[in-house]
């Protein structure tokens, strides 16, 4: 297919405009999908207009005056069918100021907003009808709009894109197999020209053909992970021994009884590791499930049978809490662990990684230093990785490279506390097989969930006050206020500082993400212990932190948290058997959506429910975390919206694995996941 700058008014400069949009061929252009549309064929009642309509008006202006306020603006009077609206423009000209003037005819097209004096239009596009021409006529078609970067406008993007359609449209092949259950849907060339162009008479067939279309995309990222996972079955592990002896001692030392999913969880790993084959397993459960004595147990495995465990963190401070933990745990057994992290100093990092190479170190526990090219392993068998959603596919693999050599690859379980919905799970993780825990440790007290508007704060605290004179300990969480690490620091600083001030009879420790890790340490530490009884932390202390005598979560401006972050900082209190209680401090007003959220955790504790509402309110990215590598993004499919048709793409993805030729579902991922080829295993 040819390059998309030989199309007409494509140069070198837009070329490399249009490559940031993954836009090299002139295929491509075929897939870079509306994301929505404009309606400019009919003209709408200004008395019909709704605050958050796109629409057409017309009218005649009624008055223009230029206004002096914090920014100044040319406001416009717009009558028409009995109502009026105004125009607002913040940017303009004298010519623009002559022009619109009183008894002068316009159409106008923008967003309606409600203004201080009713609704109006921020700088919509216009045009004005002369009453000696024919006025203007109306577009025929609906018009769509593109996503879009720097410097590529809508207006270019139509230009090439109908281009495209001539020359690109005509040689798309259909790669769906032809079998009965895709019958109903329209051709994948009928499909891309309705998307594009509507017409009044394709208009109705536009969701259909949408539905076509993500279908597809669908299917094409599940092939891709069931193509991976097929990539994984074909590489080497070190099959590990069925004897257990050691892990049998270990669980039967512990002071509480496994729950029977715990117990179904070890077995199914255990099985895995006997395989010849890397594991590529997901450990699911809700917060406070014990998935850490379930790895714990997998790693103890893999050292009785003479090989070392990788356990990766996303940060340092749940890193150095994994490591504590099993340090802890494993000391009757006199088995080496070791801790590897950025921030340590040359010595101490060279002494352990000479361990880790000499194969002294049985279990290394770590953030992402553990897969930096300088740390190699003697025998590495197994990877643990926490809290997957903060981690990428690409990121996965550099770590499983760490094999023994270019043919053994490491087993890999990877765990998470943010339970995945079932679409997003086989849209983002059908290379790995999955373990559900769901069950909770007996003994383990409800947690009540509480809203209260900020203006109450005072009550908070002195609910707080009283909660720590018995004994108990609580947390104070200041979460992000801005996209800067450094003002939610210095908000939680204050905080303690407030909080310290208040309450002299006391002891308010503070944890924040800037913090030198064994400052961190020591205030985690104390807190363990219970000489402090307030901890004031940033939400780095979102997953991990294990403290039972915390009987009492408080977080500020709740209402700026997602669903799933504000059930993992609830987790963090009722870890034990006293009656625990999470306030959610939030600013008034709150709009709808946060509304609903704060309603949602208050009336819910079933971690997968939750996940699965935050999906819907806040899409994938949001869930996954959007700086996550490696993983690709859907472009027309939308996980909520599309649901529906998840079962049928898994099983058609099933035929086709089984029917159709490599090469056709080869041209199919590629189609949609260009750079799916990056996250193939290369074991």
């Amino acid at each position: 297919m040819p390059a998309v700058s030989t199309l007409k008014g494509v140069g070198p400069q837009l070329s490399k405009r249009l490559e940031k949009l993954q836009i090299r061929e002139v295929a491509d252009l075929l897939f870079h999908l509306p994301l929505r549309y404009q309606d400019k064929t009919k003209i709408a009642p200004i008395s019909s207009l709704q605050p958050g309509d796109e629409r057409l008006i017309e009218g005649v202006i009624q008055g223009c005056a230029v206004r002096f306020g914090k920014r100044r603006s040319l406001l416009c009077t717009i009558a028409g069918q009995n109502s009026t609206l105004t125009i607002r423009l913040f940017h303009f000209n004298k010519q623009q100021q002559i022009a619109l003037k009183e008894g002068t005819s316009v159409r106008c097209f923008g967003e309606i907003r409600r203004g201080p004096s009713g609704l109006e239009m921020v700088h919509p596009e216009y045009r004005i009808i002369h009453p000696d021409r024919p006025a203007p006529e109306l577009e025929k078609n609906l018009t769509p709009i593109y996503p879009a970067t720097d410097g590529v406008r809508q207006r270019t993007l139509l230009s090439i894109t109908t281009q495209a359609l001539v020359r690109a449209l005509p040689l798309v092949v259909e790669l769906l197999p032809d079998i009965s259950p895709l019958q109903h849907m329209p051709s994948l060339q009928v499909a891309l020209q309705t998307l594009h162009r509507p017409t009044a008479e394709t208009l109705a067939a536009l969701p259909l053909c949408r539905e076509r279309i993500a279908f597809e995309e669908l299917l094409a990222h599940h092939l891709s992970l069931q193509q991976l996972r097929g990539h994984y079955r074909q590489d080497h592990a070190f099959a590990l021994s069925t004897e257990r002896r050691v892990v049998d001692s270990f669980i039967e030392q512990l002071p509480f009884s496994l729950t029977n999913a715990q117990q179904r969880a070890i077995s199914e790993i255990f099985l895995d590791l006997q395989q010849p084959h890397p594991m590529q397993r997901l450990l699911q459960g809700d917060v406070g499930s014990g998935k850490t004595i379930v790895a714990i147990c997998a790693a103890l495995h893999v050292t009785e049978s003479g090989f070392q465990t990788a356990l990766m963190a996303p940060t340092e401070l749940l890193a150095r809490q994994h490591h504590n933990n099993i340090c802890s745990l494993l000391e009757p057994l006199d088995i080496s662990t070791g801790f590897l992290s950025g921030s340590m100093n040359t010595k101490d990092r060279a002494e352990v990684t000479d361990k880790v190479i000499s194969g002294k170190t049985s279990i290394v526990v770590g953030t992402h230093a553990l897969f930096q090219k300088t740390i190699q392993f003697r025998n590495l068998a197994l990877i643990i990785i926490d809290e997957q959603h903060r981690f990428g596919v690409g990121q996965r693999q550099a770590l499983q490279q760490k094999g023994v050599d270019e043919i053994t690859s490491p087993h890999q379980l990877i765990m998470t506390a943010t339970p995945i919905p079932r679409t997003l799970a086989m849209t983002f993780y059908a290379d790995l097989d999955s373990t559900v825990i769901d069950e909770l440790p007996p003994g383990r007290t409800p947690i009540k969930t509480v809203t209260i508007p900020e203006f109450r704060r005072d009550e908070v605290l002195e609910r707080v006050h009283a909660n720590c004179k018995q004994g108990r300990q609580a947390y104070w969480v200041c979460p992000l206020i801005e996209e800067s690490e450094v003002l939610q620091c210095q908000a939680a600083s204050e905080s303690a500082k407030e909080i310290q001030q208040r309450f002299p009879d006391l002891s308010v420790g503070l944890v924040h993400g800037r913090m030198p890790p064994a400052e961190k340490d020591k205030v985690m530490g104390n807190f363990h212990k219970g000489d402090v009884h307030i901890l004031v932390a940033t939400t780095v202390i979102e997953v991990g932190v294990d403290v039972p005598n915390a009987s009492l979560m408080i977080i500020e401006n709740a209402e700026r948290l997602g669903l799933s972050q504000l059930h993992q900082l609830r987790g963090r209190v009722g870890r034990g058997a006293i009656a625990s209680s999470c306030l959610l401090m939030y600013r008034a007003p709150l709009s709808k959506i946060a509304t609903e959220r704060l309603q949602t955790i208050r009336e819910s504790s079933d971690g997968f429910e939750i996940a699965r509402k935050d999906l819907e309110m806040r899409g994938p990215g949001e869930l996954l975390g959007r700086r996550q590598t490696g993983t690709p993004q859907l472009r027309m499919a939308d996980l909520v919206r599309d649901q529906h048709l998840i079962p049928m793409v898994e099983d058609i993805a099933r035929q086709m694995l089984q029917n159709s030729p490599q090469d056709k579902i080869t041209r199919l991922i590629k189609r949609w996941i260009p750079d799916a080829e990056r996250y193939r295993s290369t074991g």
